[in-house]
């Protein structure tokens, strides 16, 4: 069984020992499916259980179970490996579409320099060569010495090539030139796709803070399309109770409170952390490129489909495309890619420009709705009062620390019972002493 990276990742960050409610509540995760992971976990890398004289249960790990993990599991070590590939191969295809564009315009210009220079040739041999400068042409000059540098500079936008300028934070950009083009083309993916990750681990931390009892509208923030029906009769809170092995309780008011006992246990002493009022999605951006990379590739994108339809029509001469051959018939060949290409540039950003408008109008929708949640909370009514002072009765925390273990795997029984005959012997001192009284 191939240990779930959620589970390693929330075990090294919360300092190697844990319950099944820290885990749940770090990784947002089911308590249910958590237990089962960290129990498959312990097995897998040499983990332990202590058992609290009341009942709770602590794994701890050794530090290094990473590292035990990979020498146990060939597929773990194949993801590690993979990933390091893949970070290589995916720069490359990040980059491929800045190389591809600036090829496409190379070879476009480049034959349309060749078609003309021949047809200049052309006439100035049926004129008999007396008009002088007849072999010279026009072209139009797109840049002046272009600076290579500029394209694989990673702060492309920050670097004059006139004079140094100090670049800020607010102008910096995280890609080079050739990235660039990626980012314009395809953006930068979902700023929102750990949002389910972000729910779960606010609502628990939440559930955590306030000691493992909260009411319905506490966690309403964070939640997505709640009807009216469901709000009226709290039906919205089903998943946080089935997430989180929560308790419904209801109060001699008839109104209902909730309680997370998996949540009340922790490994060690848990400080209440800051969370946000309402989950709030993160609105998409076109790119995270400078707008002066943006402002070049869009232009390279124009000259490119310009380029591209100049040539098309130097091409209909296809005696004269014959007789160049060469790198113009290679480029007669490939021309419709080359126009795709062009036409695609700039069509799929504009695309998906329209797409971004319509995905972030419907994100800030749902964070208003959430945001006006939170208004519920704020409002302090007697109903709301009357619930969480009703939750607090079933506020509690249970910190499972060494010195109240019973039981721990990481010793003999026999050994274990040895160190706990002095605990004992106290104890029965304890009571002999308290029946003298009596």
């Amino acid at each position: 069984m191939t240990p779930n990276p959620s589970i390693i990742k929330a075990v090294e960050q919360l300092g190697y020992r844990v319950t099944t409610g820290d885990v749940a509540a770090q990784a947002g995760m089911n308590v249910n499916i958590a237990q089962q992971q960290l129990l498959a976990l312990a097995s897998e890398a040499g983990g332990h259980l202590q058992v609290a004289e009341s009942g709770e249960i602590a794994f701890e790990f050794p530090k290094n179970f990473r590292a035990i993990l990979r020498n146990k599991s060939w597929r773990l070590q194949l993801q590690e490996w993979w990933a390091k590939i893949w970070r290589v191969l995916f720069y490359l295809i990040r980059i491929s579409f800045g190389i591809l564009l600036i090829a496409s315009i190379v070879l476009i210009f480049v034959s349309i320099a060749i078609i003309l220079i021949a047809l200049n040739s052309s006439r100035d041999d049926d004129s008999g060569g007396n008009d002088g400068g007849g072999g010279l042409i026009f072209l139009p000059r797109f840049w002046i010495s272009p600076n290579w540098y500029y394209f694989f500079y990673w702060d492309y936008d920050n670097y004059s090539y006139h004079r140094p300028q100090r670049s800020t934070a607010s102008n910096r950009s995280p890609y080079n030139f050739l990235e660039s083009v990626f980012s314009f083309l395809f953006g930068d993916g979902n700023p929102n796709q750990n949002l389910e990750e972000r729910r779960w681990r606010t609502i628990a931390t939440l559930i955590r803070n306030n000691q493992g009892a909260i009411i319905a509208e506490q966690v309403a923030p964070y939640l997505d399309d709640i009807s009216r029906q469901e709000e009226e009769y709290e039906d919205y809170v089903l998943p946080v109770l089935t997430r989180f092995n929560g308790l419904p309780e209801v109060s001699p008011e008839g109104e209902l409170v909730y309680h997370f006992p998996d949540l009340q246990t922790t490994a060690s002493q848990y400080r209440a952390q800051p969370i946000a009022s309402y989950l709030q999605e993160k609105f998409w951006k076109f790119s995270q490129a400078s707008s002066g990379q943006l402002m070049l590739a869009a232009g390279l994108g124009v000259m490119n489909i310009v380029g591209a339809f100049i040539l098309k029509n130097l091409l209909q001469d296809r005696a004269l495309v014959e007789a160049l051959g060469g790198i113009v018939a290679f480029v007669d060949v490939i021309f419709p890619l080359l126009l795709a290409y062009g036409i695609g540039f700039l069509v799929l950003p504009l695309i998906r420009y329209l797409w971004i408008q319509w995905r972030n109008a419907r994100i800030d929708v749902r964070n208003h709705n959430r945001q006006e949640r939170v208004a519920i909370i704020n409002q302090n009514s007697s109903s709301i009062q009357s619930k969480l002072g009703y939750a607090r009765q079933f506020a509690a925390k249970t910190v499972v620390s060494q010195k109240d273990l019973a039981y721990t795997t990481e010793s003999d029984l026999i050994e274990q019972e040895l160190e706990q005959a002095d605990k004992l012997d106290a104890e029965w001192q304890k009571r002999i002493d308290q029946s003298k009284e009596l």
